[in-house]
């Protein structure tokens, strides 16, 4: 070997690491985008413009959201799950993503817990029960005395068939061995003003969709599906110290990425989002809808929702539900 070769050889060895280290180090040197299902305005589209005002100032490159509503979000998921792994295309995920495979199986191409690279929940709203006017019950025992001396009578309201009001109203019907008529909806609001004017008697909500309601003396709110009361609402109790044991809905609201992506962009993009739960600014502005902050991430994020998708494939079974 000559002396050239082995010089260059031994450059090439030394190099390499350094501008592995350099590409990693590198991230981010372009803008970044962050894909949401649903229109501007909604729960998930202030999530997202709240982590892109954080995450572009922590990241020092421009964060822009961008919205692809349609599909039930399977329009935006199939776009982040087809981008390069590379960190620059992120998915603005909820609660409902983990019901596509329950409800559009044979329509999908990608899948909706390995095709993508969970980061980190970065807030939460629990599901909390509402009732109207109409129906005068101010406990959780009362109400369930009434349902169940009327089965198949009490309505039910939910913003449509497969939503997740949907999916944690019969979760609960089973577990509490309830039987009530769904009345869905094209929407929240049309759904929540239907409740309000006496037109059903009650709704499975998101907290973040119904606290200024609550708060206004418009819906009563009689039990929060969370592990521990919402310090929204700290008179109101849970399922659980109400009687009903292992019912739990939270809506959580998270960032995903293309599956595959570098260990070392993975690891800076979860620190970017646990960082975030945790600036004051995001917390207020999560505050003023209704939303805690929340951080799980990475190997947890992706076992959640693997058990929720799992949970909710049995359920749309039972309920035979599939989507045309």
């Amino acid at each position: 070997m000559s002396l050239r070769l082995a010089i260059s050889l031994l450059f090439m060895a030394t190099s390499m690491p350094a501008f592995s280290q350099t590409a990693a180090t590198g991230f981010p040197d372009k803008p970044i985008k962050i894909v949401v299902g649903f229109a501007a305005g909604g729960p998930t589209d202030i999530v997202a413009r709240s982590i892109a005002d954080f995450a572009g100032r922590n990241l020092g490159q421009p964060v822009i959201v961008e919205n692809k509503p349609g599909a039930n979000t399977i329009i935006a998921a199939d776009i982040v799950a087809s981008a390069q792994p590379d960190g620059y295309t992120l998915l603005a995920a909820a609660t409902n993503h983990t019901m596509i495979p329950a409800l559009y199986q044979d329509k999908i191409k990608f899948n909706a817990v390995s095709s993508f690279a969970p980061l980190c929940t970065v807030a939460s709203s629990p599901t909390v029960l509402v009732v109207g006017p109409a129906f005068k019950v101010d406990t959780l025992k009362a109400f369930l005395d009434d349902v169940r001396s009327k089965p198949g009578v009490r309505t039910y309201a939910t913003p449509g068939t497969g939503s997740g009001g949907h999916f944690a109203t019969e979760s609960f019907a089973r577990l509490a061995n309830l039987k009530m008529n769904h009345i869905p909806y094209k929407g929240a609001a049309p759904a929540m003003n239907d409740l309000m004017a006496g037109q059903v008697d009650l709704s499975f909500a998101t907290l973040a969709s119904v606290l200024p309601m609550i708060k206004s003396g418009k819906l009563k709110a009689l039990a929060v599906a969370a592990p521990k009361r919402s310090a929204f609402l700290p008179d109101v109790p849970t399922f659980e110290e109400s009687g009903i044991k292992g019912y739990s809905a939270d809506a959580w609201y998270g960032v995903m990425a293309p599956a595959g992506i570098q260990d070392n962009v993975r690891s800076k993009l979860q620190n970017t989002l646990e960082q975030n739960a945790k600036d004051a600014k995001t917390v207020e502005r999560l505050s003023s809808l209704g939303l805690e902050p929340q951080s799980i991430c990475g190997n947890a994020f992706a076992q959640l929702l693997k058990t929720e998708v799992e949970f909710n494939l049995k359920l749309a079974k039972e309920l035979d539900l599939k989507m045309e």
